[in-house]
């Protein structure tokens, strides 16, 4: 029920942007990644499942993993002590071109840490292992979730609550955080929407993810039919910037650098990258070729909620999303001086 903000991120990641590489071989990756940090029963397994059904190339797993091969790669015997090394696939490589949702995301063994840097970064897994010069593709996008270590504590780092370190955090481009705090209002909603689902008399109609309701006949997409959206605008729309939008994001970046309690891992140069995929999906949603001005501010309402820790779950869907946009738009540009100049 409610979780527009999560929603509409999960929205964003799984369409992703563009990503781009030079002829001298640099690459830019447009695969997103998203981070969804929670108390107990706030929903982020279901989300995880339901990413995972709407790709229609995915892998569900933990930060343990079920085999010797993790998240990454393994090199295992063929046949006992005799045979010849063999390569096994773990989770990240297997989602190479799609998703790969990691449950329980802070337990990732020590050993793993370092190749998911990579993964989340260069698209690849590099090594050696048992004589042979590993170079695989990871081309995915990761949606994990993880709890907090006991109750998420405003005060302290993000990095100390979830106990990942700085340089891992800082390759998300969104960390939401969902606190269940008591908020009698919310409490009430939630549970005559469960309530609800339980006492139908008839057969119940489907329920969409992207809403605060169950489905309404010729109202809202159903399942097929956001998968098929999903994958039109992926393959059809490489979305350039304008001037309005590349003058909201950067100001927006430069106003983050600048700002005196700014954490160290979210207001790196992968904050502008982050941005810059965000707006992209975005305009992608919106079915369109250019990066608007909507898109860019957005992108930033979006940003504000992962870089200033803010709850995520007491958000519902707005009643008039015209009205509720022009109040961002304004908010935004008055926050950054761009009133007059977009």
């Amino acid at each position: 029920y409610g979780l527009y903000i999560v929603k509409l991120a999960l929205l964003l990641v799984m369409i992703g942007g563009t990503g781009k590489q030079s002829n001298d071989g640099l690459k830019v990756r447009g695969e997103m990644h998203l981070l969804l940090v929670g108390d107990p029963g706030t929903a982020k397994s279901q989300f995880l499942k339901y990413a995972a059904k709407l790709s229609p190339r995915s892998v569900l797993t933990t930060g343990v993993g079920t085999t010797s091969a993790g998240l990454t790669v393994a090199a295992v015997r063929d046949g006992g002590s005799g045979g010849e090394w063999m390569l096994e696939a773990g989770a990240l490589v297997l989602a190479d071109r799609g998703v790969c949702c990691i449950d329980e995301f802070s337990s990732i063994r020590e050993n793993e840490k370092t190749a998911v840097h990579e993964v989340m970064e260069q698209q690849t897994i590099s090594g050696a292992k048992a004589g042979m010069i590993i170079n695989l593709n990871a081309r995915c996008t990761i949606i994990a979730a993880t709890n907090a270590k006991g109750k998420y504590d405003v005060n302290q780092s993000l990095s100390v609550n979830v106990g990942l370190a700085s340089p891992l955090l800082s390759r998300f481009d969104l960390v939401l955080i969902l606190s269940d705090n008591n908020d009698r209002d919310w409490d009430a909603k939630v549970a005559d929407f469960i309530l609800g689902l339980t006492t139908q008399k008839s057969k119940p109609e489907p329920l969409s993810l992207f809403s605060n309701s169950i489905l309404e006949p010729q109202s809202l997409f159903g399942f097929s039919q956001l998968q098929s959206y999903i994958q039109h605008v992926k393959s059809r729309f490489n979305p350039t910037s304008t001037r309005e939008s590349e003058l909201i994001l950067t100001t927006y970046y430069q106003f983050q650098r600048q700002k005196e309690f700014r954490s160290a891992a979210r207001t790196t140069i992968r904050l502008l990258e982050s941005l810059i995929r965000l707006s992209q999906a975005h305009a992608r949603l919106m079915f369109r070729d250019k990066i608007t001005k909507v898109d860019a501010v957005m992108a930033v309402y979006l940003m504000e909620f992962s870089n200033n820790n803010a709850d995520a779950l007491h958000i519902n869907f707005p009643d008039n999303p015209d009205k509720f946009y022009r109040d961002t738009e304004k908010d935004i540009l008055q926050k950054l001086g761009l009133t007059d100049q977009v």
